[in-house]
């Protein structure tokens, strides 16, 4: 006897949602991405340079930008407070968009110094030549608002979409462009097991992304 699998409905998933469709938002789905009825979505929220802006200053570079958990939405700057010499290493201070002191970052002594810097807010190195930068020099790092688009829940992602934001009640395919799709983003019933995951996501991943819907009001059986 040949065996049939029915795909999940939305009603495998949907137990409850609020009246008048509360409950639901429509999204824009980025280019790129073949979701499936019941994909759990986060958004862009943030767009993060790969590299910084020299504000005042002859030459050298910041490159190797990236955010983290924590970045802020704002400008991130690096002020050279001791230029680097031949033989005295050049101290930058990283300062956040609301004016926090992250820290110091030290470049190297010589004719081609190189430093980098570690935070969960923003990482990067700057690289200057002798003779090149000067106290009070620096870099700005724009950190922007993101698209808003919604993609496939990324936990290594740094740009709001490693939260959830909510899940699909419809296939959508945004391969070649983006495409408007309806979404459940608050105050709902669910099976949880009817979810769709990435490939890969662990029970921890799964369990702290449905205690952010939890807190959106999207609830599982045993929480109603």
């Amino acid at each position: 006897m040949t065996e049939l699998n029915q795909p999940n409905t939305l009603q495998d998933i949907l137990k409850w949602e609020q009246e008048n469709r509360y409950s639901r938002e429509i999204v824009t789905v980025n280019t790129g991405e073949n979701l499936s009825l019941g994909a759990v979505i986060g958004k862009i929220l943030k767009s993060i340079p790969t590299t910084g802006t020299l504000g005042s200053g002859t030459n050298g570079e910041c490159t190797g930008v990236t955010g983290g958990l924590k970045t802020q939405i704002g400008t991130y700057k690096a002020t050279c407070t001791t230029a680097n010499g031949e033989s005295q290493d050049g101290v930058w201070r990283i300062e956040a968009p609301d004016g926090t002191v992250l820290g110091d970052l030290v470049v190297t002594q010589g004719t081609s110094g190189t430093g980098t810097f570690a935070d969960p807010q923003i990482n990067l190195t700057i690289s200057y030549a002798t003779g090149y930068n000067s106290e009070g020099d620096y870099f700005t790092i724009e950190v922007a608002e993101g698209s808003g688009k919604a993609v496939e829940i990324d936990f290594s992602a740094v740009d709001g979409s490693q939260n959830a934001h909510g899940f699909l009640i419809d296939a959508v395919d945004a391969a070649s462009d983006d495409v408007d799709g309806v979404a459940i983003v608050r105050d709902a019933l669910i099976v949880p097991d009817d979810l769709v995951w990435p490939d890969g996501a662990t029970s921890d991943q799964k369990a702290a992304a449905l205690a952010e819907l939890a807190d959106k009001g999207i609830l599982t059986r045993t929480e109603a």
